[in-house]
């Protein structure tokens, strides 16, 4: 996986502002999956218009469905730190937690696709000085997150994805997924 460095530029930090606000956030809601969706099979899986566009981290986040137990996938700002992602449960700053949260929270296995590679995670929550850290080092990223949860009227979760730690956190993911296929 390539390393990701935040170096946004003009036009870049412009899209960052514009997709902070209300408007653009309720329209992108609706729409940028379909946009990111068909990027993805014209890149081969490498890169997402919204990553093109906002200069943004971009992963592809695959679950399994709290409820219909089939896998999920859906495109969101990956925060590199370290070996770990952080992700932003903020749902574009809408009343509803996204429907994402709900399976990591159910299925914590998931597969991360990054740069085309897919690579098997472990999804946690964080809270207390780890969420505050966390939170932190994403608003650092992207400033729009303050605006999403300032609109959202409710605590926006923080998730971590890991490297499962060991040859047990592996067995139990590749026994988890078995059964959700």
């Amino acid at each position: 996986m390539t390393e990701w460095a935040d170096t946004p530029n003009v036009v870049t930090r412009t899209v960052r502002r514009v997709i902070a606000t209300r408007p653009a956030a309720w329209l992108l809601a609706r729409t940028i999956h379909h946009v990111d969706g068909a990027t993805l099979r014209l890149s081969g899986g490498r890169t997402t218009a919204s990553a093109l566009l906002s200069g943004l981290p971009i992963i592809q986040l695959t679950t399994t469905g709290a409820k219909s137990g089939r896998p999920r996938t859906v495109p969101l700002v990956g925060i590199p730190d370290g070996e770990r992602l952080i992700l932003i449960a903020s749902n574009w700053g809408q009343a509803k937690h996204p429907a994402w949260y709900y399976n990591v929270k159910a299925n914590p296995a998931v597969t991360v696709t990054r740069d085309g590679v897919a690579r098997p995670y472990v999804a946690r929550e964080v809270v207390g000085e780890e969420r505050a850290a966390c939170w932190g080092r994403a608003v650092a990223v992207y400033p729009g997150y303050r605006g999403y949860a300032a609109r959202a009227g409710r605590g926006i979760p923080v998730v971590v994805v890991e490297f499962p730690e060991d040859a047990a956190d592996m067995a139990a993911l590749d026994a988890a997924r078995d059964e959700s296929t």
